[in-house]
Formats: C-alpha cells, sequence, structure tokens
C-alpha cells in the first residue's frame, strides 16, 4: 500500500516565528511504500521489494471469463531443489488430475536436456486451489518425464509412489517440519546487521516482539495461502537462529506428504518473492555457533499407532541402524555432501558419521518423543534429513526400509 507523506519544513529560529507567520507543509511527490519504513537498511538490491505490488490489483480485478481457467503447471527442475512453472488455459474445472492435459518444455534450460532433444514432457499428478489468482483457478503439480515417458533424473516421486502403493495397506503417515532462513540479496539473513552478527541464539525460538523476530508477515501469509490451496499445514514457528522458521505439513498419507511439502515449498518461494525476499532451503545458510535447517521427517505405518506400537517403533530403528549410510545419502540433494555442513553432532543435531536414538533426545539420528514413550505408541522422527531434501527420497527410504524390508 502506498502512501502520500506530508513534511513540515523546519529552519533556524521556526520556533521563535512560529507566533507571526502560519506554518508552511510541503507536499512531496514521491509515494513511499509502507515496506521500505521497515527495509531502511534492507533489501536495497531487491528488485521485488522496489516494485509498486498495489498496481497489480487493477488488472487482478478484471472480471476473468466464466469459460476460462488459469492452471499453473509446477515442476521440480535438474537441480533436484529448483522449482519452475508456466501457465496456461483451460476451458473447464479440473477435478481430477487425470483430466488435465500433458504439456512440454524446454528441458535444455532446466539442466533436464540437451538442445538437440530438449522436450521434457509435464505429467499432472495432483491439483491444488490457486491462492494468487483464486475463484476456479488452479496450482498443478506435475512430475516430469522425458522424450521416451522414463522420469527424469530428479523425478523421485515416480519410485516413492510405488513404494507408497505396495505398502497402502499399513497406512504410512507422514509429517514434515521444513526449517527455512530468509535472506537479503547480500546472502545475509534478512534483517542481521550488515558488519556484524545479532545476539547470541536463546530469545529467537517461538519468540514474540521486534527484537526478536523477523519476517512474520511473509510466514502468515504462507500459512493462509497453503490452507487455501489444500496443503495440509499442522503449523509454524520461529526457530532458534533469527530470521529463521518453520512449517509443518502432515499428518499425510502416502504420496501426499511429499505432493504437499513441494507445493507449500513454491507457495513459500512465491509469497517472498512478493516481498523481494529470498527463502533459502540451504541446511547451514550461517557457519558457526548458528543452529542449521533440517526437515525432520515423522513416520508412522498403523501398528506403530497401535496399543502397544512401541514395538513396532523399536524394530523400525532396528532396521534403520543397519542402513545408516544408505538414509544419508538420500537425505539431500548431493548424496550427504550438504549434510556434512549441519549435522556436526552439535546445535541439535547429532553427527552424520554415527547412528543413535533415544527418548527427547535431540541429538540423535532417531528421536522417539516422550508422550509416544508414555502411550507405548505412535511414531518416531528422523531428525536426519537436510531442509532441502527431496521428501519422496525421503519417505521412499523409511518405507523401503522400515517396511519393504529392502
Amino acid at each position: 500500500m502506498g502512501f502520500r507523506v506530508l513534511v513540515k519544513i523546519c529552519e533556524a529560529g521556526i520556533l521563535s516565528r512560529s507566533t507571526n507567520a502560519k506554518p508552511k507543509w510541503t507536499s512531496l511527490g514521491r509515494c513511499i511504500s509502507t515496506t521500505t519504513t521497515m527495509s531502511r537498511s534492507m533489501l536495497k538490491d531487491s528488485p521485488n521489494a522496489a516494485l509498486d505490488k498495489t498496481i497489480l490489483g487493477r488488472y487482478m480485478d478484471l472480471p476473468q471469463p466464466e469459460d476460462k481457467v488459469q492452471a499453473k503447471y509446477i515442476w521440480i527442475d535438474g537441480t533436484g531443489e529448483g522449482m519452475r512453472s508456466k501457465t496456461r488455459t483451460l476451458n473447464f474445472v479440473p477435478k481430477h488430475p487425470s483430466e488435465l492435459p500433458w504439456w512440454t518444455y524446454d528441458g535444455s534450460s532446466t539442466y533436464q536436456a540437451d538442445g538437440a532433444n530438449s522436450d521434457i514432457f509435464l505429467y499432472p499428478v495432483a491439483i491444488y486451489r490457486d491462492p494468487f489468482r483464486r475463484g476456479h483457478n488452479r496450482l498443478v503439480l506435475c512430475e516430469t518425464l522425458n522424450s521416451d515417458k522414463t522420469p527424469t533424473r530428479t523425478n523421485l516421486r515416480h519410485k516413492c509412489n510405488e513404494a507408497m502403493e505396495a505398502i497402502k495397506e499399513l497406512e504410512p503417515w507422514f509429517g514434515i517440519e521444513q526449517e527455512y532462513t530468509f535472506l537479503d540479496f547480500d546472502g545475509r539473513p534478512l534483517g542481521w546487521p550488515k558488519n556484524g552478527f545479532p545476539g547470541p541464539q536463546g530469545p529467537y525460538y517461538c519468540g514474540v516482539g521486534a527484537d526478536k523476530v523477523i519476517g512474520r508477515e511473509i510466514v502468515e501469509a504462507h500459512y493462509r495461502a497453503c490452507l487455501y490451496a489444500g496443503v495440509n499445514l499442522a503449523g509454524t514457528n520461529a526457530e532458534v537462529m533469527p530470521s529463521q522458521w518453520e512449517f509443518q505439513v502432515g499428518p499425510c498419507v502416502g504420496i501426499s506428504g511429499g505432493d504437499d511439502l513441494w507445493i507449500a515449498r513454491f507457495l513459500l518461494h512465491r509469497i517472498a518473492e512478493e516481498y523481494g525476499v529470498i527463502a533459502t532451503l540451504d541446511p547451514k545458510p550461517v557457519d558457526g555457533a548458528w543452529n542449521g535447517a533440517g526437515a525432520h521427517t515423522n513416520f508412522s505405518t498403523k501398528l506403530m499407532r497401535q496399543d502397544g506400537g512401541i514395538a513396532e517403533i523399536n524394530r523400525a530403528i532396528e532396521k534403520l541402524s543397519k542402513q545408516h549410510l544408505r538414509h544419508i545419502q538420500a537425505y539431500d540433494p548431493r548424496g550427504g555432501k550438504d549434510n556434512e555442513r549441519r549435522l556436526t553432532g552439535k546445535y541439535e543435531t547429532s553427527s552424520i558419521h554415527d547412528f543413535s536414538a533415544g527418548t527427547a533426545n535431540r541429538g540423535c539420528s532417531i528421536r522417539i518423543p516422550r508422550g509416544v514413550a508414555e502411550d507405548k505408541k505412535g511414531y518416531l522422527e528422523d531428525r536426519r534429513p537436510s531442509s532441502n531434501c527431496d521428501p519422496y527420497a525421503v519417505c521412499n527410504a523409511l518405507v523401503r526400509t522400515c517396511c519393504l524390508n529392502e
């Protein structure tokens, strides 16, 4: 929202002359965004932060033809981390992914193909409401397929879905805690001193107050957008490091856990874009005595949730202990290299080199929550996945180790 500022011109001796002359006011023709008062020392190099977002409203208020629907197709690019999207017009409101047409894009521009054979197929797999365009407009999550219709290298959903279908009767539930950090365009966390550091960690976790919390507007916008879209968002909170936040997706059944997390990530990046802020999923955005960022994954099956399910949980932990390296390799997009910076055994992490498990211990690979230990049923929390993990790779590994005994 823009506003016009009236500035009273003051000069030497103004008080002595104020009784004899009417004060003058000067109207400044420059409109100042409400965000710039907050961003006097922030976002100076962010192009999006400088744009007037109110102008878009006059076009979004234009009536949309009843027989036209905008469908934004969303996919994971060749990095396994980045997300891409483009929009097409439909003449119907889709109710199921199977109703949507396949599409193609230039894979040579997304690290997925070369120019001689660049077309990559978009295969719709999930539909969400569009919180930006609203109405009947939709977000469409897609798998990516090569020209021969085989999954691309970073299409990990295909294999994960096969595993989920194989154990459907076990009703696997997933809850993923996505940590992330807001950055300014200089690469430093948003709101941090340009030539120093904020006070030590301690007052920021779940904090409140201008001296403890940065970026809550983006967090609240993201929360509401996820709920509107149909993402099963369970909650959110400020994290241990200033400018670091977390949202939780789940509990979700089967493949929907990965689907919902990817769409929630897309919405986070898209909303942060409007504020001119970068939302990074880097697992260790600041070196030193600062917490990293993870994607702690809570997992259970129907047997674990039943009375006496703690025995099934312990059996799963025993299986996980024998596949530690395999899981470390699956838990970040670089086969464990990103997690090496985070899983040091410090700052609420376990060591990347050793497997461990414990009750209410945030320094373990696998944590059994206190309530689960007391109820003797529930779920386990795998604290190893990095914040930039592919949730399909994580959920696939958990199911294949704990349920399919691979």
